[in-house]
């Protein structure tokens, strides 16, 4: 049976694309991919363009997950600071990665250029402070990537931030011209599109129910297997047991997302001069920009209960208000949400188990460059050339505290300190 795709603005404003069969029988492939989001998707479409023959399943459609329903914003670096990668891996190592998320970027659009990709890609990215503290940490942090890192990020005091945001609510902007943002279930599909013209297979409605390890790993569903040399699990928050070693160093954790009605040109233009894409410093952000048909996306409101937040929409309305109160008319048409994989320390999960099974999890919020990034690495490291991965694979990760029954409970009380500390200082 064919799975209906979640509703949201990005479904509704894409045809939906006949469903892709799924598998049936047992298979032989080169390399079998877990997973039709960003990660898989690019890990097939690059091992598939060095003559891999790639088999690939998805329990649902491509671009499920969150890789078609999230906020986005296509960013250089990590769920974490810099400050964590340097505090594991040393300043060298930390800049290694760094400049591979920024390449990633850079990635991103190349792919969207070579195989024509319609995901209205748009660059520039501000992080902005609320409070006093926000600013001085962001400021730090700037003047940090700046002289440390080379990187051309912008500082923008009140003024200059609204001369380009019009919104009274923050005080300062970290800009940065390179991040970007885009229509992700576009950039989804146009990487599956890619891919099977590369030769991938994908399989979609194929829910894996076991994952074999061993010498000849294998992927198994209710209606066949694919065996194959290699295994790539890119299932991140959606493991659901599979791989209880993987599972418990991630957290799945609810985020959500809604869109206005249409503005028009001038009135969105007014929000947004320069089209860009802003989050703010906040540990329960606020995120928004300007879609292609003049529409405010705004996200935000994480449940870290498995629970959506009761009075989701008017939650949501009442904080995209706080943001533009010029808006205090418009409402949100729809609301959407779904799951993101964060770690402990919100730092990057990607290796290997066994020599010949692949994994990326845990991106923290930040997987839109960041997964493309992943199959990149995990193509080359099939490839021979695991550098890259070797570096990411020394990143260490302690697992959720309370095991499956209690991790949630626990993370939530921890969650609600952090949202009291937003609101006190």
């Amino acid at each position: 049976m064919t799975s209906a795709f979640p509703a949201s603005w990005y479904a509704a404003s894409l045809p939906e694309p006949a469903a892709l069969p799924p598998l049936q029988g047992d298979v032989q492939a080169d390399v079998a991919v877990l997973g039709a989001g960003y990660t898989g998707l690019t890990a097939a479409l690059e091992l598939a363009s060095r003559g891999q023959h790639v088999v690939l399943l998805d329990a649902q459609r491509i671009g499920w997950g969150a890789s078609g329903r999230n906020g986005g914003q296509a960013l250089v670096g990590y769920g974490c600071e810099v400050d964590e990668l340097e505090r594991q891996l040393g300043r060298d190592d930390a800049r290694h990665l760094f400049d591979w998320s920024r390449d990633a970027v850079q990635a991103m659009r190349t792919r969207i250029d070579r195989y024509g990709i319609d995901c209205h890609w748009r660059e520039g990215h501000a992080s902005v402070a609320i409070r006093a503290r926000h600013e001085r940490e962001l400021r730090a942090h700037c003047e940090h990537l700046q002289q440390q890192y080379d990187y051309p990020m912008q500082w923008w005091d009140r003024q200059t931030l609204r001369g380009q945001l019009d919104s009274p609510r923050y005080r300062a902007a970290m800009f940065d011209p390179l991040s970007a943002h885009l229509h992700p279930l576009a950039y989804a599909r146009g990487l599956a599109d890619a891919a099977r013209a590369a030769g991938v297979v994908i399989h979609e409605n194929s829910a894996v129910t076991r994952v074999q390890r061993g010498p000849r790993p294998a992927l198994h569903t209710a209606h066949g297997s694919v065996s194959a040399a290699h295994l790539v699990i890119a299932g991140n928050a959606w493991l659901q047991g599979l791989l209880p070693v993987l599972e418990h160093r991630i957290m799945p954790v609810g985020t959500y997302i809604g869109a206005s009605a249409c503005l028009g040109p001038e009135r969105a233009r007014t929000l947004i001069r320069n089209d860009m894409a802003v989050a703010d410093t906040a540990w329960a952000l606020d995120y928004f920009r300007l879609s292609h048909d003049h529409r405010l996306l705004f996200g935000g409101r994480a449940s870290y209960s498995a629970l959506p937040p009761p009075g989701l929409r008017g939650v949501m309305q009442r904080r995209m208000h706080a943001v533009f109160p010029q808006l205090a008319d418009v409402a949100l048409d729809q609301v959407w949400g779904g799951y993101v994989d964060i770690t402990r320390n919100r730092a990057p999960h990607w290796g290997r188990l066994d020599g010949n099974l692949y994994f990326a999890q845990g991106f923290s919020g930040h997987g839109v460059a960041a997964a493309g990034l992943a199959g990149d690495v995990i193509a080359a490291a099939i490839a021979g050339q695991s550098e890259r991965l070797d570096v990411f694979q020394r990143l260490k990760h302690a697992p959720f505290p309370g095991g499956r029954l209690l991790r949630m409970p626990l993370l939530v009380a921890a969650m609600s300190w952090y949202r009291l500390r937003d609101a006190l200082w």
